[in-house]
């Protein structure tokens, strides 16, 4: 649709040495669900500032696996809004429907990391979408786990939801760039989690960690509300056998209300709305 296959067959090509060779690697990972508000252009604008101060390469990753939401004309209008905020990538945009994402989650099968799941047709609708605060999904209580180490005999996911088996008790912990030390307890603060849909889409958790080891990214620059998503995804770059990167959490943008800005409350677009970090 968007004629960047060629992009990505180059990217998955060279991912086991462009992390190494080219030094700091940051990304701009918008989701064209909406038109871009003035939360997303404040991380938008400290990711670019992080990768520039470091000397480093800015890739533009356009998250669209959520076929239902996204749209051609976000994406359009997406692209418009960030060059007049003049937030300049340097490789893509890439986007993540043209990606083929069997290869990882071959590799978590054939690891016993993942188990075909029945459970919760409501929660596997939303993992396509990256989890805000508040929207986590609730803790797992296992009804489809297999025992650990158990390699499944599918072929291919179609047709079944997966989850990843987390391992109950661990305490996984990051150094945030701007919070500090972070814990949770797999199992206890965070459940056995969705990898795969069974119509074929591979979750926001997977595809992430998938693209940003692809992609070599060095740093993510993300919002603090996708900050418990984190330990979800170190649990998915030791399965995958590949380098955790560093992680910076924003601060969050409020509304009048003290509300997080949402596309799906309305929040204004960002060319029509005063940006609190001076964008506009």
């Amino acid at each position: 649709m968007h004629g960047t296959g060629g992009f990505w067959n180059e990217i998955l090509a060279r991912k086991s040495t462009i992390g190494e060779m080219m030094g700091y690697r940051g990304r701009l990972a918008p989701s064209p669900t909406g038109y871009l508000h003035a939360g997303h252009m404040a991380t938008f604008r400290l990711a670019y500032e992080r990768a520039r101060e470091n000397a480093g390469t800015l890739v533009l990753r356009v998250e669209d696996l959520d076929r239902e939401r996204c749209k051609p004309a976000f994406v359009e209008a997406m692209l418009l809004d960030l060059k007049a905020a003049k937030l300049d990538w340097d490789e893509g945009p890439f986007f993540q429907s043209q990606r083929d994402f069997l290869p990882e989650w071959r590799m978590l099968r054939d690891g016993g990391w993942i188990y075909p799941c029945t459970c919760s047709r409501k929660d596997v609708h939303r993992a396509v979408a990256a989890p805000h605060a508040g929207e986590e999904e609730p803790l797992y209580p296992g009804t489809c786990r297999t025992p650990a180490g158990t390699v499944p005999k599918n072929e291919l996911p179609g047709g079944v939801n997966w989850r990843f088996r987390v391992p109950p008790g661990e305490t996984l912990e990051f150094v945030d760039g701007r919070l500090g030390r972070q814990t949770a307890i797999a199992g206890v603060d965070f459940g056995d989690f969705l990898v795969w849909r069974k119509d074929g889409v591979p979750s926001y958790q997977l595809a992430v960690v998938a693209d940003d080891i692809a992609m070599g990214i060095t740093e993510v620059v993300r919002g603090e509300d996708l900050l418990e998503s984190t330990f979800r995804q170190l649990l998915l770059y030791r399965a995958l056998g590949r380098p955790v990167p560093d992680f910076f959490h924003c601060p969050l943008v409020l509304d009048e209300n003290g509300r997080r800005l949402a596309k799906r409350d309305g929040a204004a677009r960002w060319t029509s709305s005063p940006s609190p970090q001076g964008l506009a």
